[in-house]
């Protein structure tokens, strides 16, 4: 079967042909369509076979082991890609944990806006607030540094924090 092997195994494929594609569409998970593009390659691969060193003694079985090979080649590289696309996939979805243009730009125009509230605000309820937020001092520390009493001290942050929250929705508004 050396110089005729070619056409041999195409007579036997166009014999089997429908076989060969139900076999494949069976093997591909029922997609005919993908079945369809492995038979035509296997026709590609059986039609370059211009010589084989061996006979072969049963075309058919040659043929279906063609197919089955060119369907698992393609199950795999389809395994490759869909892995490959995930991943890109997966890689955009990460968020990144720096702040847009924009949020940088909000945020550092709120800070102006509290700078801002800040200084109006009368000296103690300032200073009250800010040895509380930034310095992280307890009422009672508070109340020492400024002379005051502890309720006092209170009464000094609440009212700073109305001042300054105003401040932003104004701002908000605009």
């Amino acid at each position: 079967m050396a110089r005729n092997s070619a056409s041999i195994l195409i007579a036997s494929f166009q014999e089997n042909y429908e076989q060969l594609l139900r076999f494949l569409t069976r093997k591909l998970n029922g997609d005919s369509e993908r079945a369809a593009d492995v038979v035509q390659d296997t026709y590609v691969r059986l039609a370059g076979t211009s010589e084989l060193d061996e006979t072969i003694d049963n075309p058919r079985a040659y043929i279906y082991r063609v197919a089955g090979n060119l369907a698992i080649d393609r199950i795999r590289r389809e395994r490759r890609i869909s892995a490959h696309v995930e991943t890109d996939q997966t890689q955009s979805e990460i968020h990144d944990p720096q702040p847009g243009p924009e949020k940088i730009f909000l945020s550092r125009e709120q800070i102006n806006i509290l700078d801002h509230a800040l200084s109006e605000l009368p000296e103690k309820p300032r200073r009250a607030l800010l040895l509380f937020r930034v310095d992280g001092l307890s009422h009672s520390e508070i109340a020492d540094r400024l002379g005051v009493s502890n309720s006092m001290v209170a009464k000094y942050i609440a009212g700073a924090l109305k001042h300054c929250r105003d401040a932003l929705l104004a701002e908000g508004r605009k």
